[in-house]
């Protein structure tokens, strides 16, 4: 890692729970939280923040680092600034910078392992990414493996409703047939049907491969939520469920089922069967069982992946480790593996907190070029 001293930068953060950063001698000087930027006056304070926190700087700064979605405000923000300073505007991975700012928190120097688990954020291909295993050190990277991406029947909508990722979740185990019959008395038979048809001809049918898209399918299978008016609302609801059972009954097993496939990605499907097959009566049961087991394939994969990559250090980044069953329990394992982990402390694993990795990544990655070019123009030949 380059131990000189990291440029100053502005990161512009995510759309969710909105805050901005400017990274300077590497420490951050963060805006006030501003909330999700599809509100206008969170925009409007965002703009206004970023102003504040150059102008207090005083000194000038080496880049502004942004989101890689381009419809993002607080992207689009970052691109303006840039071009009106003068400097290098740098799109920073949304998982990426989940755990880098878990690593410019902690001070860690060398190569680590990143768990990053959350809703969604753009990823390097242009798909959904949310259940992401990174290798990390310095200013580079790499996208080990992921969770198996299941599809978004609908889309966006897909997220708002949970029995839609229950849905894509029956399809997946090759169930599909009881989409319409399972699902027609919450949501009727035309819409159940529709969905099971566009999941049969792969209509609007965006893959994810986001953790919390896994936990509503979860939730919808067990007949927790079917339709969320807040972020996150069928994840709470299945995390409620498993702590009431766990409460009672702390040695429950984990559900069998989950597997790494040959091409490392963690494969949740034979989870899936206990929670659709569930009775009422066994439904904080099954969630509870749902959770031990997610959290446990989550550790027996970064543990693999740290052994084999000669890291000690694994970061946990990415809303879903608000989940206190599956945080306490990932790192409970990863720890008897003998490795350290770390996790975000000052703005909690969330959104709030993503500007710092923005700035750190695009810090190191400046720190990282400016040498080189030295090293280049001191070899350039005299004329």
């Amino acid at each position: 890692m380059n131990t000189a001293p990291l440029p100053s930068v502005l990161a512009c953060g995510a759309w969710l729970k909105n805050a901005a950063c400017l990274l300077v001698d590497g420490r951050p000087l963060w805006s006030a939280v501003h909330g999700d930027l599809s509100d206008p006056a969170a925009c409007a304070a965002l703009d206004t923040w970023v102003q504040a926190l150059l102008a207090g700087h005083g000194a000038p700064i080496a880049a502004v680092a942004h989101d890689l979605h381009p419809d993002f405000f607080s992207t689009q923000l970052a691109v303006r600034l840039a071009a009106a300073l003068g400097v290098p505007a740098i799109g920073v991975q949304h998982h990426h910078a989940h755990i880098a700012a878990v690593v410019a928190e902690h001070g860690i120097e060398g190569p680590v392992i990143g768990l990053a688990l959350d809703g969604v954020g753009l990823g390097t291909d242009g798909q959904a990414w949310g259940g992401e295993l990174l290798w990390m050190h310095g200013a580079q990277w790499q996208r080990l493996a992921h969770l198996m991406p299941l599809a978004l029947p609908g889309g966006d909508r897909a997220a708002r409703e949970p029995w839609r990722m229950a849905a894509s979740a029956l399809h997946a185990m090759g169930r599909g047939e009881q989409i319409a019959s399972r699902f027609a008395p919450q949501v009727g038979e035309a819409v159940a049907s529709g969905v099971q048809q566009m999941l049969v001809k792969n209509l609007n049918c965006p893959t994810t491969s986001s953790t919390g898209r896994w936990f509503d399918a979860a939730a919808g299978a067990l007949g927790l939520s079917v339709r969320q008016t807040d972020e996150a609302q069928a994840a709470i609801a299945l995390e409620a469920a498993a702590t009431r059972w766990l409460a009672q009954h702390p040695d429950t097993a984990a559900l069998p089922g989950a597997m790494i496939d040959p091409h490392n990605r963690l494969d949740l499907r034979g989870l899936l069967p206990a929670l659709f097959d569930a009775t009422a009566e066994g439904v904080d049961a099954a969630a509870a069982g749902f959770h031990l087991a997610l959290a446990d394939a989550l550790a027996d994969w970064a543990t693999q992946a740290a052994h084999e990559r000669g890291s000690r250090d694994v970061c946990l980044g990415g809303g879903c480790f608000f989940n206190r069953i599956l945080r306490e329990r990932v790192t409970l394992r990863l720890q008897a593996a003998s490795l350290r982990v770390h996790r975000p402390l000052d703005k909690g694993c969330g959104d709030a907190g993503l500007a710092l990795g923005q700035a750190w990544v695009a810090a190191q990655q400046l720190a990282v070029i400016a040498p080189q070019e030295q090293t280049t123009k001191e070899t350039e030949p005299c004329v």
